[in-house]
């Protein structure tokens, strides 16, 4: 029996297609190398869809992650500037609107997806389905015309911040061990900003966003609580993962919890080793499930923005994370609640 169409929260490849070199000469509609999503990987692995970030990097590079691949296991580097929003809005504008020639040019093969019924629909007929996500809010404005008009073009999805502050939140900083209590929470924009959103039925994610900040929303959001791409931080204490006090809060409010793969977020020791098993994503898949329940458990890769593990690579070693799943114990209703069922359910809560 094939494995049910997976949907995935988070995956960086617009950004891999719009930041490309001309040497690379990719293209969504053939096998890229470079690439952990394209068409053909998707249906090769039997992805029907996923979030799709829109995330604006800085100019400047980030550098590398010191002591993480090979000898100690414990990082820290400094968080990237805030952002100005001019140059935000730019290349957000370029992306969006790359996403939407790429739905053009697909020939019906790809849609972007604006309610639950067009979602359902997508997964059932083979159709390649493409949430609009925001991961950061700096092309956003305080006034939220931004909001709205991105909203139009198919936004369904933000997450208020990357791990850099902004106007509206406070991110974590990439450094391992450490709690996500690490700043200041939402300001008062930010508040502003989760009251615009439940209004407009856009999903906030909570991924990235540091504690007193997910407590926030979760004091202020009329909606189920998301985190689209994070795992669980008493396996790995990353201060992207979540804690079990957070954990029990997603799924108090009807929320989910999609489980990244990055090998960093996984691993004990937070190192980021390629040469990671996929026990690692079941250990945490386990421990979510055991800790919430199996209705607040689902996907979110990190493809084209992080260290897959070797077993699985791209998108077409997806088959083998199910295999590994149902070796586990899980059976044919659970694969399909963590593959898409739960993904539906919460953006059905979610959208208006």
């Amino acid at each position: 029996m094939p494995y049910p169409p997976i949907f995935d929260g988070h995956n960086d490849t617009i950004l891999r297609l719009h930041l490309a070199s001309a040497d690379k000469n990719y293209s969504f509609f053939r096998d890229n190398e470079g690439l952990h999503i394209d068409l053909p990987k998707a249906r090769a692995g039997g992805l029907g869809g996923g979030f799709f970030a829109i995330f604006v990097p800085n100019k400047e590079p980030m550098g590398d992650f010191p002591g993480t691949k090979d000898g100690g296991n414990s990082y820290a580097i400094p968080l990237p500037k805030t952002l100005h929003r001019t140059y935000a809005m730019n290349l957000a504008t370029g992306m969006v609107a790359r996403m939407l020639r790429l739905e053009a040019e697909s020939q019906g093969q790809v849609t972007i997806v604006r309610d639950a019924d067009a979602l359902a629909g997508a997964l059932d007929r083979g159709v390649l389905a493409m949430i609009l996500h925001f991961e950061g809010a700096e092309a956003i404005d305080r006034n939220f015309d931004a909001l709205h008009l991105f909203h139009a073009a198919g936004l369904r999805s933000l997450g208020p911040v990357w791990s850099r502050p902004n106007l509206f939140a406070h991110g974590v900083p990439f450094q391992y061990p450490s709690s996500p209590d690490t700043g200041p929470g939402l300001t008062d924009a930010g508040r502003a900003l989760v009251r615009e959103c439940n209004s407009l039925g856009i999903l906030i994610d909570l991924s990235h966003l540091n504690e007193k900040g997910f407590w926030d929303v979760e004091a202020s959001s009329q909606a189920p609580l998301v985190a689209t791409h994070s795992g669980a931080h008493a396996l790995c204490a990353t201060p992207r993962n979540l804690t079990d006090k957070q954990l029990d809060a997603i799924a108090a409010s009807g929320g989910v919890a999609g489980v990244n793969f990055h090998t960093g977020f996984l691993r004990a020791d937070g190192r980021y080793k390629e040469d990671t098993p996929l026990t690692e994503i079941v250990r945490h898949v386990d421990y979510m499930v055991e800790r919430i329940g199996i209705d607040h458990v689902a996907l979110g890769s990190d493809f084209d923005g992080a260290t897959m593990p070797t077993d699985l690579v791209n998108a077409a070693g997806l088959p083998k994370l199910m295999a590994a799943l149902q070796t586990a114990g899980y059976g044919d209703a659970e694969l399909a609640q963590i593959a898409n069922g739960n993904w539906q359910r919460v953006l059905r809560a979610t959208w208006k």
